[in-house]
This record gives structure tokens, sequence and C-alpha cells, in this order.
């Protein structure tokens, strides 16, 4: 049996140098392989916080005016135990168990601007002195508005199975090609907020379960190695209690959005003595992944379920049946719609090799997202006419208020056009580690 012992620090699902390794097992003289790893992640985000506004311009083909409003920071700590065994020529299952150690999240006043200014202040959303989950009824100093509780917990269990249909050690003459697939379920608690007990809601759990598809290349060079990855994620279902849930009538994109992209690199070795198999090499990659149009958990989620909370009298509490005359209010889960964006990332690292038990690297990533809006809720879709059923009496392009056209997860303070939240200039650092030990 061979094993393989490694610790990496990353951003995002992460796969070991050589992309060309495989776990196998039934091979002559090799029972099976175990390749036991724990990914330790330290990632600092910064986006800016816009508001749309209307504004006075009474030119109706005027561009709607965009105001800087909030400073967003966050920043996490994450560890992942991970086990790959072999149980047949060149196929593995492998699982996985993402555990935030600590998440916190601030939210501040953009340079200049009072909090009398502010429209998120205006508009009643946050009091004018701010909101400390952390200490709930004391104002906040200098600029910040917002500061979260610190979050942590397991998040999902990913539980693998992939399959190497070419391997290079097989057969010099090909690349390496893996096709796998990973179910990532939702386990821990929910991420909720609690207006009234912060303290009470630390979970970092989206309640969601996943599938994750993914194939990827390697090829190795005397002194370079090429590596490229696809993957396609896929919400499968909610558990109970998660906040992506669909209230019916009018309501569209209720789920968790899609994810699919690309990440690629090339590895060159400046030292390579195959004698004593030491080895110093630059890795340089990147990555491009899409974000297709959902629901989410967004810079702003905690501040909406804050002025969404039914027992209190914000602005953002929801309509729960619109066909009823009575407002039956339901509180703003605080994930919103968001808007497609393009995530983007470079990846550089320094990595050593030790003989065949120890290799090390230092890995930086820096990443961007386009910019996108990040209150996107439609009001609701426009029915067939018809006689009965799910129809509309009333033949028009329009969504009618009172009918079940309507969207009840809508709220026009933060979805309208002309007061949608939007995130913008996003920047993302990963400073990172790596050690690797093999038995």
């Amino acid at each position: 049996m061979r094993a393989t012992a490694f610790f990496l620090l990353s951003a995002s699902v992460v796969h070991a140098n050589p992309a060309s390794e495989v776990a196998s097992a039934a091979d002559p003289g090799n029972t099976a392989d175990l390749h036991v790893t724990v990914d330790y992640a330290y990632e600092a985000d910064k986006s800016t916080i816009v508001r749309e506004s209307i504004g006075t311009n009474p030119d109706p083909l005027a561009p709607i005016q965009k105001t800087k409003d909030l400073t967003f920071h966050q920043f996490r700590h994450v560890i992942t135990p991970r086990a790959t065994m072999g149980i047949y020529h060149d196929t593995f299952v492998s699982v996985a168990l993402p555990i935030v150690i600590q998440q916190a999240r601030e939210l501040e006043l953009v340079n200049g601007l009072a909090r009398t200014d502010s429209s998120t202040v205006v508009d009643g959303l946050l009091p004018a002195e701010g909101f400390d989950a952390t200490d709930p009824g004391t104002p906040l100093p200098d600029n910040l508005m917002f500061k979260g509780r610190k979050r942590s917990g397991l998040s999902q269990v990913h539980l693998g199975l992939g399959v190497a249909p070419m391997s290079q050690l097989r057969d010099p003459t090909k690349p390496t090609w893996k096709l796998g697939a990973d179910v990532m379920l939702a386990v821990g608690k929910i991420m909720k907020f609690d207006a009234l007990d912060p303290g009470s809601e630390t979970g970092v759990s989206k309640g969601v379960h996943e599938l994750r598809l993914w194939t990827s290349f390697a090829r190795r060079f005397p002194h370079t190695e090429g590596h490229m990855e696809l993957f396609w994620q896929v919400p499968l279902r909610e558990r109970k209690g998660s906040l992506f849930r669909d209230p019916g009538f009018g309501a569209t994109n209720t789920k968790l959005g899609q994810q699919a992209g690309i990440n690629f690199g090339l590895e060159a070795y400046a030292i390579d003595d195959k004698a004593n198999r030491n080895r110093i090499s630059f890795d340089l990659g990147a990555s491009v992944v899409g974000h297709f149009e959902g629901r989410d958990y967004t810079e702003m989620w905690e501040v909406f379920a804050l002025a969404g909370d039914s027992r209190g009298a914000g602005p953002l509490i929801l309509d729960a049946d619109p066909t009823v005359a009575d407002v039956q209010p339901l509180s703003h889960p605080g994930i919103s719609n968001f808007e497609n964006y393009l995530e983007t990332s470079t990846r550089f690292a320094l990595r050593a090799a030790l003989g065949n038990h120890a290799q090390f690297a230092v890995v930086v990533d820096l990443k961007w997202k386009t910019d996108h809006a990040i209150s996107f809720a439609d009001a609701g879709v426009d029915l067939p006419t018809c006689g009965n059923g799910r129809c509309e009496a009333d033949a028009n392009d329009l969504v009618n208020p009172g009918t079940q056209e309507v969207n009840p997860l809508h709220a026009p303070r933060i979805d309208l056009v002309g007061h949608r939240y939007l995130s913008t200039d996003n920047f993302g650092v990963v400073v990172g580690i790596q050690g690797r030990v093999l038995w």
C-alpha cells in the first residue's frame, strides 16, 4: 500500500500537484493507494457595494445613477481533511470535510460618506448607529455600519468517485485524463441571522445538496507539467430549514445558482535532480468560473434579513400570500437573487521536493469578480390567459397586484430597478503554505 499526506492552502477545491497522480488498486505489488489530505485556506475578500438611484433627471432615457454606499470585508479560515483511496485499476473514491474554523464579515461606509447620507440608512435597512451582531444595542465606531457574528462549523460532506481512462504512468505516450463526480451533502447548522439573538445563529451551511462533475487533463514533459480541469456544479435539493425555499405563486429563480468553469496551469522545474529526487519548481495557473443567475448569500444578506424580520417593522418584510387582502408577514430570508457574473483568479506557487517523501510549497491566489447586481428578484410571472387553472383572467403583459402572478420574494425597496444593490470592485487574496509527506 502507498500512502500520501499533504497540506495545502487554497481558496477553492484543491487538487494535488502533480495533477497526473491517480490513486489506483489491484495492481501487481500494490494492493491499494491511499492519499490522506488536509487543506488549510485563509481568504480575504473585499468589494464595494453600490446602490442604484432614480435621481431627479426628468429624461426617462437617462442612465440610472449609481452611488457608492458601503465597503464589504470578509475573512475566512477553512480546514478540509480529505481521503482518496484506489478501489480498482485507476479508479478511486474520496471523502472530504470542509470545516470553517472562523468566518467574519463587516460593512463600513465608503470614504467621505456620512451615516445619514447612506441610502441604506435613509431607506431604513440599517439604523444610523449601525448594527453590531456581537453586541446588539451598542453603536459602532467610525465608519463601521455592520459587524457580523463570527461563524464556524462544518458546511458539507463531499463524497466522490473518479476514474482515469488514460494514465501517463501506464502509457507514457498519452496524457493523464480523469473523470469524476462529487456529491456535496449539506450538513451542519444552516447559516441564518436572528436580529433579536444574533449569538444563536453561527452556522455556515447553505443547506443545499450539490453535484459537481469534473474532468481533468495533465501531461508531464522533461522540465514541465501542464494541467487543466473543467467542472460544472449544480444544486440538487434543499435540506429542511434551508433558506432556499420556493414560496410558490410567481416566484422565479429560487434555487442556489449553478457554476461552471475551467482552471489550468503550468509547472516548470528550475531544479530537477532525478538521482536524489530533489526538485524546485514554479507553478503558474489561472481559472475562470461562471456564476449563473440564482439566489445566494451575498455581501448584504445579513442586512436584508435584519430589515426584513417580520417581528419588527422593517422595510423588507414580505407578504407570504399576495392573493389575500391583508399582508401575511413573512421574514425576508436575507439571501437574494443575483445577476450572472464571472470570477477569475491567478495562482502563483513555489514548490520544492526533498527526496521521495517530503514536498513543500508557498502559494498565492489573486481573485476578481465582475460587477453584478445582488438584489435582483423579479416582480413575478405574467401568466397566460385562460378560463381556469394557473392563469389570469385579464389579457395583458403585466404582473397584476393581488394575484398569484406576484413573487412573494420580491422586495420593491431593493429589487426594483433604480433601487437595486450591486457588488463592484471585487478583489480577494489567498496566501498559502503547502507541506506534503509520502510514505
